[in-house]
């Protein structure tokens, strides 16, 4: 235990008056405490306490440390009394660092809704590819596909990130639609800039497995500029399903090869490794998983 617990429990023991009544309020044995006390004496180099079998009393160094003991125990109540109203508070500003994409697609959602809900809450939401250290940089919560190890870090599920192969109603009638991966070597396709060479797409149903070798005029590494020129008619997209819910209900995209599976990513909320989280950061947690959820399953209702 630290001098200041020691204190605590020598402040604690004058209040009581009794080894027996302090230990009780404690959470120790009455061996423990006078342990404690004794410890505290070691470590000052003078006799707080005359002990008989009847009462308690001060030596005059005993005297002159109560009050301090006292003050240093009240303010350490009132210091753990501030963290829980913090801790409890539905206020204050949260930092969330999400991939470009990903958090436009929830942006609105924050803005109008979850801003609704908890007014009080500022939420600083950053856009960016990069890698973040969120300890050292100070942020309370991310998105992420994929892990690193990180003991400092929790990690809980979102979603499984699926691309989905789409094109608009525009282009389909141009061109035809694709009813095997292998026809779409023969399509106008719009590549991900961030893969290097030839792009690749991958498709698999039970226990086959399709690479076709795509080409076309038009690379981006940002996939709502790759979802633009999908809406405009300008070639066959793979496009991450967080991005298609709504054009895939009114129409505007069509989901292709509906029948073959694409590559799945596990995306995580990583916050760092707390005891408890603040309340204003819990519930913007709670919302994103509720949100994400609501999502999934409209996807699956296509």
């Amino acid at each position: 235990m630290s001098e200041m617990d020691d204190l605590a429990a020598f402040a604690t023991l004058l209040e009581v008056g009794s080894f027996t009544r302090a230990a009780e309020r404690l959470g120790c044995s009455k061996g423990q405490l006078s342990k404690r006390i004794r410890l505290l004496e070691q470590g000052l180099g003078m006799t707080l306490l005359h002990r008989t079998t009847r009462r308690l009393s001060l030596t005059a160094a005993g005297a002159a440390l109560l009050p301090e003991a006292q003050a240093l125990t009240a303010q350490a109540m009132r210091a753990r009394q501030t963290l829980a109203r913090l801790k409890d508070e539905v206020a204050g500003t949260v930092r969330i660092t999400v991939p470009v994409s990903l958090g436009e697609t929830f942006f609105d959602a924050l803005q109008l809704d979850f801003s609704r809900l908890y007014p009080e809450i500022r939420i600083e939401l950053e856009l960016s590819n990069t890698y973040r250290d969120l300890v050292a940089e100070g942020f309370d919560l991310a998105i992420r596909s994929g892990l690193q190890a990180d003991d400092r870090l929790v990690a809980r599920p979102l979603f499984a990130m699926q691309e989905l192969t789409c094109a608009s109603p525009s282009y389909l009638q141009r061109h035809g639609e694709p009813a095997l991966p292998e026809d779409l070597s023969t399509h106008v396709c719009l590549l991900n800039s961030h893969y290097s060479g030839p792009e690749e797409w991958l498709y698999h149903r039970q226990h086959e497995l399709s690479r076709v070798r795509v080409t076309g005029p038009l690379a981006s590494n940002h996939y709502s500029l790759l979802k633009k020129a999908a809406l405009a008619g300008a070639g066959i997209a793979r496009l991450p399903s967080y991005l298609l819910h709504k054009e895939l209900a009114n129409g505007s995209l069509v989901w292709l090869l509906r029948d073959y599976q694409t590559r799945s990513t596990p995306v995580f909320l990583v916050h760092p490794y707390q005891s408890g989280l603040p309340k204003r950061t819990q519930v913007l947690a709670d919302y994103l998983l509720a949100w994400f959820e609501q999502s999934r399953r409209a996807l699956d209702g296509l």
